[in-house]
């Protein structure tokens, strides 16, 4: 990925959905997981988590919306793809507690 900003957040996203893709010989994750990983890891700084699911909060430090990340497949090994959604403030205090930048784990 692009370390000069061109793979951010942009305002108008606000889901992006991990694709897995069979070629043949094994499992991948297409663009999309790709670009997930690489927000996680280079941009977005992370909240909070639960105790309960391996969901986690992060907020994008470049316009402070707070963004989910989620697997939303249980049933699949490590819980599917990725899928990173913008979640509203109230939202996120309703599924993680109270909000500030120190990681930590909602019970």
């Amino acid at each position: 990925m692009d370390e000069r900003g061109r793979d951010d957040l942009r305002p108008v996203e606000h889901d992006l959905v991990g694709q897995w893709l069979d070629t043949g010989n094994r499992i991948v994750g297409d663009g999309v997981c790709e670009r997930i990983e690489w927000l996680v890891a280079h941009r977005l700084r992370r909240v909070s988590s639960t105790a309960h699911s391996d969901a986690a909060l992060y907020r994008d430090p470049s316009d402070g919306r707070l963004w989910e990340l989620t697997h939303p497949y249980p049933e699949w090994p490590r819980g599917g793809p990725p899928r990173l959604t913008a979640i509203t403030r109230e939202e996120a205090v309703k599924r993680y507690g109270g909000l500030d930048d120190e990681p930590r784990v909602a019970e």
